[in-house]
């Protein structure tokens, strides 16, 4: 590493160009990276749920429908909308009265189920059927189009709503949260460094570093939303501890030798060293999410292990040039680092390390307690404000139809008649459904088939199947929906095994135990990993139990906060939270423990290791956890979407809260498992230590 340190500090105008002119490429990379703001396309494609979804597109052109509801409009005016909208591009049928009969045809005709379904007072409703997919961008353009030719008489509702609005906010706000974040990195970095212009070169080089990462996802061809919204701060706060150690280590190389090239070369080995034992946890922590069945998990974790490698290579190649390039400039704005050093606080920290010990075995049960009854979410209308117009539509529906949802089913076309009938009947008794819509629930003796259009049945039945719509006064990802699909299942399957029960609704209820699943397969991993390279690093059998003792103790209480505070938190952050705040934080645990096995090998007992390791470390564990607090703070307190919002607000209050487990519960365990570490630890040898100890006290 010493030679390639000497090749970067001597070819370090040639990478401070080549690093700026990489943006290009990666600017255009990220501009054409597609985003999905669909959490349901996330699911597994072997799922039945998803499997229907294909046949839908395949076999009926549709791929996503919304509700339409109009207010207060005479019926001609709702059929002069009803057409403009058909007209739209890619919308491949609008389903309402006039679908089934023409407007002289009085709607008394109607089935009492199948008026109600598309009428309530003054309420009409329509279903408007799209070509492609909930998320796809022709879906989203044939939305904003319908919003277009729409009055404020109109509200639609329906996941191609929600994602279309979702896409508006996070377009808008995703560059906010960078400025945030680097605007407070900065007032953190003033605070503890000794020069004002540092903290530039720093957010500079991360800066580039992320835009190399989010220009290489167009290789993946599209990220989710969250990964666009959180890799950038993730990786800001992840990183910036590397920059950090870099700018010290040239520090300490400078005042042994004044030869800044050489200086830099050393620093760039030393850092390079540490760097990379310190990364490999945290990358861990993002390979875990890729063991996630729900998708997501594997699409976040990817680009973020991926991001901390670009860091690392960024911090050692593209940090040191700028430096060396810029070093006048910086010699100007050197200042006294604000924060001061800590010196009472490591003293009595050690003192009562007993008490921090206690209060930990104290806290544990109600953390846990917490963290298992922390009460999460699974409908997406929960995690956006309430002022957009899908959530209006969404209320609207409610409020005008008593529905807050509709699914479908799916059901073999060569079924007989008796057995539909049977079905149907049986579908209208189940507690929640409101109506069953589909060409047997309408036809009979008193209302033939030739009344019907047959355009009317091409949307409802193709070669191998037909679609039953079914409308609920159940919320979606409600305790009540969930049993409710549980029956609709039982139902249609013992007349058509093959039937498939599909939408928004059957698609969350399969989120929810995937994802629980999902919760318990990453932790394992990631503190499986985790405690593997604890093991390794610092070669020991006992402190990987204790290390990662206290980061997950950590972890405990940051998601049993929630519980105590009555707040219900998004799904998502219950599943990743852990495994982010475990492979980011437990580096903390990881630099005080090497230097208190440095100072119990230089002879130190355990009472002067563990102070000796407080006074040198504190700082270094404030300084990275402020950094990744203000990476991800700022994000929590603007973020309009609760499930980007939420999960920055759990990542910045777990670096805080392992922060204060790592300065005060983990001196605590050196303290009471000295004997044990030194035992199970590779390399310590307990009465060789004895001995060294003795003769310093025979020589004192």
């Amino acid at each position: 590493m010493k030679k390639l340190s000497r090749v970067i500090v001597k070819l370090r105008y040639v990478i401070l160009i080549m690093a700026i002119a990489l943006l290009i490429p990666a600017g255009l990379g990220y501009m054409n990276t597609r985003v999905n703001y669909d959490i349901l396309s996330y699911l597994p494609k072997d799922i039945e749920t998803m499997k229907g979804q294909d046949i839908l597109l395949d076999q009926f052109g549709t791929g996503s429908f919304v509700l339409y509801v109009t207010e207060g409009m005479e019926e001609k005016d709702v059929a002069d909308l009803k057409s403009k909208i058909e007209k739209v591009d890619h919308v491949e049928n609008v389903l309402w009265y006039d679908s089934l009969m023409d407007l002289s045809i009085p709607m008394s005709m109607l089935p009492d189920e199948v008026y109600d379904a598309f009428n309530s007072g003054d309420a009409t409703m329509m279903f408007v059927v799209f070509d492609d997919g909930t998320s796809a961008d022709s879906t989203l353009e044939a939305i904003g189009e319908i919003r277009k030719i729409s009055n404020k008489q109109c509200f639609m509702s329906g996941m191609s709503a929600i994602v279309t609005d979702m896409k508006k906010l996070t377009v808008s706000e995703t560059p906010l949260y960078v400025v945030i974040a680097a605007i407070l990195a900065v007032v953190v970095l003033s605070l503890t460094m000794d020069s004002y212009l540092i903290p530039v070169f720093f957010l500079s080089s991360i800066g580039m570093a992320i835009i190399y990462n989010m220009g290489t996802n167009v290789f993946k061809g599209e990220i989710s939303f969250i990964t666009q919204s959180l890799s950038a701060v993730l990786q800001l706060g992840v990183t910036m501890d590397y920059s950090i150690f870099l700018w010290h280590s040239y520090q300490e190389e400078l005042e042994k030798n004044d030869n800044k090239n050489e200086a830099m070369a050393n620093a760039i080995a030393a850092t390079f060293k540490s760097v990379v034992g310190s990364s490999i946890t945290s990358i861990a922590g993002f390979v875990a999410l890729c063991f996630m069945t729900f998708t997501l998990g594997k699409d976040l974790g990817l680009v973020m292990a991926k991001g901390v490698v670009f860091g690392v290579i960024g911090c050692v190649t593209i940090l040191p040039s700028m430096i060396l390039i810029f070093d006048r400039a910086l010699e100007k704005t050197k200042h006294k680092p604000i924060l001061p050093e800590f010196v009472r606080i490591p003293k009595f920290v050690a003192k009562h390390n007993i008490i921090f010990f206690l209060i930990f075995l104290a806290l544990l049960a109600p953390a846990v307690y917490g963290k298992d009854h922390t009460k999460v979410y699974y409908d997406l209308t929960e995690t956006l404000p309430e002022t957009l117009d899908s959530i209006k539509g969404e209320r609207k529906v409610d409020e005008k139809f008593d529905m807050n949802s509709a699914y479908m089913i799916l059901v073999d076309k060569e079924l007989d008649t008796v057995s539909m009938n049977k079905m149907i009947k049986e579908l209208k008794e189940t507690d929640g459904i409101l109506s069953v819509l589909g060409t047997d629930s309408i036809l009979g003796p008193a209302f033939p088939r030739e009344f019907i259009p047959e355009e009317y049945f091409e949307s409802l039945e193709s070669d191998d199947w037909k679609i039953v719509l079914l409308t609920t006064d159940y919320i979606i990802a409600s305790d009540e929906i969930n049993a409710q699909i549980d029956d609709i299942q039982r139902i249609v399957k013992s007349y058509d095994k093959n039937a498939m029960v599909v939408g928004e609704a059957p698609c969350t209820k399969d989120l929810i135990d995937i994802t629980d699943h999902d919760f318990k397969v990453v932790n394992a991993v990631s503190i499986g990993f985790v405690f593997i390279i604890i093991a390794l690093v610092l070669k020991s059998l006992s402190l990987p139990f204790i290390l990662v003792a206290v980061i997950e103790f950590a972890i405990f209480v940051n998601m049993g906060i929630p519980y105590y505070t009555g707040s219900v938190i998004p799904f998502i952050s219950s599943v990743v939270i852990g495994t982010i705040q475990l492979g980011a934080t437990v580096d903390y645990a990881i630099l005080m423990t090497t230097r208190y096995l440095s100072e119990r090998n230089a002879g130190h007992d355990k009472k002067e290791a563990t102070l000796i390791t407080l006074s040198t470390c504190m700082k270094s564990v404030v300084v990275s956890a402020l950094s990744f607090f203000a990476a991800t703070f700022g994000v929590g307190l603007i973020s309009s979407i609760d499930m980007i919002g939420s999960l920055c607000n759990l990542m910045a209050r777990g670096a805080i809260i392992s922060m204060f487990t790592v300065l005060l519960v983990l001196p605590a365990m050196y303290m009471i498992f000295d004997r044990i570490i030194i035992k199970t630890t590779f390399g310590m040898n307990a009465d060789k230590e004895r001995n060294v100890s003795e003769c310093i006290n025979k020589l004192a």
